[in-house]
């Protein structure tokens, strides 16, 4: 009974609160009359009565919760019950919503229906309140609505109560020019550069989270191959001497009834970094006063604190921070001395400003005193990107990073934080310094980057690695690229070994689909709805009776080869480049295609979706929820993607 009293009590202090703002603007606006000061708080019966935090109307004590839900005894103890109480723990393992298995957090709850604003008293007063709601898609809560509908129509006239995600955001992308369908007969071939990149999907995630509509998520922020190469595959590894396996699959195309996709998948060998060289880490830390969040330093001591106590006593580690200036915190160390390495990481602080490109040449120049010949030498970078000190541009750190990686030093970036990170910049740092480039949103994030694809995020076995595609006239009409855009190249830049690539690391899977229109299969579906009313209906039917006739069950495809991918790559220490062909053909077709293909196809037409393709053709968020429903996933990162897409999902149905 008493938790019903506490909430009536409750309400009348919110109306006597509402009373008084009104007593307050009308003093205030009314024309001639005189402002009052009223001390205290009004009770129910309009006598003044002083109102001490923790006590209500009627004077009886009461535990009150802070905006964190947490009583008044247990915000003391915290320190911070703003910061501390909802900070603290928010990127550990996803974040503070309910997940799934393996530490992996679900998808935002939604707005509180009707039936659970009308839950008992008792749920009411231990419920935790929140004065904004990310859950909401921007704007209040439902909670602080409700009050605001109490006080009439007059504060609404003054100001405005609505914002969305990401409206006062100094998130920087880099934009690209889509590319469509391309006549096999104009361009033969597709040329483009391998990428291992996952930044883009682990920070779409965060956007989701935070409660970013389909319309809302930001132009460049979404790159579909950096979604498909986020997931692993059960491509065909490695044979003999070879370092990579290829496996090609051809289905129908799930978005688009005229055309069928390919996909190629590429697998170095696994290895574990037990097994691996002596490396030579310097661990490059920005510790401006931008990093100074619960998502940023924090979350970058914890990393990188995994990833401390999986090196080992062969391995050197050196700590360059920058912030106004650089500092060599650690110079050289064992990689065992496990406790001086988190010991360093966990004293730094936030402060100053970001002079980055110092930063960069002074962990290049211990790089190269510490090099190890014939290991793994390599920097990485934790930042959120925001360099405002020595050279800031894209085109100026590309030109350092481009002149630094000659030394045989790879570059690796691992961006933090939000509402200020330069995505752009942080992802031509890793292209241009022959690295790869992750976000880290939570420390599920971290352990899946640092801890279980440590090998392939640190030892790279293959470099510059660049993609052929020369397609058949006779059997392939048009084509189309999905994602990849940031990566294409001139067709002569295939044979050039001066031209830059990307690099894959042990154990890394590539991802590629191509969207396929067969010649003589006809873009003929829309035609054939509408042939009665054609003027020349009867020359149509057959035009194409003779398409279906040289068609058939598409002999000449069977018979020949559909494509050839051709593959060039560098040894991590060599300059000169080898070549691998596979040819392609009809063997690779499948009416019925694995998991793996029907997953990365749900990947690819998200991606047209949340990247706002020009060319989206039939694809939907409802085709995709439906497509990955029909699977019966194991892996956590694929069922978290699911939890993902009907989040996303449900904000437009």
């Amino acid at each position: 009974m008493r938790k019903k009293v506490v909430r009536k009590k409750k309400y009348g202090a919110g109306v006597a609160a509402v009373c008084l703002t009104g007593v307050i603007l009308l003093a205030g606006c009314g024309s001639g009359g005189e402002t009052t000061s009223t001390p205290g708080d009004l009770d129910m019966i309009g006598d003044t009565t002083d109102t001490p935090s923790g006590v209500d109307v009627t004077g009886e004590a009461t535990d009150t919760p802070d905006d964190s839900g947490n009583t008044g005894e247990a915000a003391g103890e915290s320190g911070n019950p703003d910061a501390a109480g909802r900070d603290a723990a928010k990127y550990e393992a996803g974040q503070e919503d309910g997940g799934i298995s393996g530490g992996l957090s679900g998808s935002p709850q939604e707005e509180p229906s009707a039936t659970e604003n009308a839950r008992s008293a008792e749920q009411e007063d231990t419920a935790e309140k929140s004065e904004f709601s990310a859950a909401d898609g921007g704007g209040f809560s439902a909670d602080m609505k409700e009050k605001r509908a109490m006080t009439g129509g007059y504060l609404e006239s003054c100001y405005s109560y609505e914002w969305e995600p990401g409206q006062y955001s100094a998130e920087e992308y880099s934009q690209w020019e889509e590319t469509g369908f391309v006549s096999v007969m104009a361009e033969p071939l597709s040329t483009f550069a391998a990428d291992v990149d996952t930044a883009s999907y682990s920070n779409l995630r965060r956007l989701i989270r935070e409660g970013y509509t389909l319309e809302g998520i930001p132009e460049g922020a979404v790159r579909i191959e950096e979604l498909l190469n986020y997931f692993d595959y059960d491509h065909k590894g490695p044979s003999k001497e070879e370092p990579f396996g290829v496996t090609t699959q051809i289905g129908r195309c799930p978005w688009n009834e005229n055309a069928d996709l390919l996909m190629i998948g590429l697998k170095t060998q696994e290895i574990d970094y037990a097994q691996a060289p002596p490396s030579n880490l310097v661990f490059l830390l920005d510790v401006s006063g931008s990093m100074d969040s619960y998502d940023k330093l924090p979350l970058l001591q914890e990393a990188f604190g995994l990833l401390a106590e999986h090196l080992t006593g062969r391995d050197r580690i050196s700590v360059v921070t920058y912030a106004e200036d650089t500092r060599t915190v650690l110079d050289g160390v064992r990689g065992s001395e496990t406790e001086k390495i988190v010991t360093t990481l966990n004293a730094l602080t936030a402060n100053g400003g970001t002079y980055g490109s110092k930063g960069i040449e002074t962990a290049y120049a211990l790089a190269e005193q510490h090099f190890i010949q014939g290991g793994n030498n390599r920097i990485i970078l934790a930042t959120d990107g925001d360099l405002n000190i020595g050279m800031t541009s894209e085109k100026e750190l590309e030109d350092l990073i481009t002149a630094k990686k000659e030394s045989g030093i790879f570059l690796s970036v691992l961006g933090f934080g939000t509402g200020n990170i330069k995505d752009n910049k942080m992802e031509i740092l890793a292209d241009k310094g022959n690295g790869n480039y992750a976000y880290i949103d939570n420390l599920q994030e971290a352990r899946k980057v640092l801890v279980e694809e440590m090998a392939a995020t640190l030892l790279t076995v293959c470099k510059d690695v660049k993609f052929q595609v020369e397609f058949n006239p006779a059997v392939v009409e048009s084509y189309r690229l999905l994602g990849y855009e940031n990566r294409a190249l001139a067709s002569e830049d295939f044979h050039d070994d001066t031209k830059d690539a990307g690099e894959i690391g042990a154990g890394h899977s590539v991802t590629v689909l191509y969207e396929i229109i067969r010649k003589g299969a006809g873009n003929h579906a829309k035609l054939e709805k509408g042939i009665e009313d054609l003027k020349y209906g009867r020359e149509y039917k057959e035009a194409l009776a003779a398409d279906r006739t040289a068609a058939g069950q598409y002999p000449s495809a069977s018979m020949k080869e559909w494509l050839t991918l051709s593959i060039r790559y560098k040894r991590p220490a060599e300059k000169c480049s080898s070549i691998l062909e596979y040819p392609v053909g009809y063997e690779s077709y499948t009416s019925t295609p694995d998991e793996d293909f029907v997953f990365a196809a749900a990947v690819a037409e998200f991606g047209l979706l949340v990247s706002h393709s020009r060319y989206p053709e039939n694809a939907s968020l409802y085709h995709v929820d439906k497509t990955l429903r029909s699977l019966e996933l194991t892996d956590a990162y694929r069922k978290e993607f699911v939890e993902l897409a009907n989040t996303l999902y449900s904000t437009v149905r």
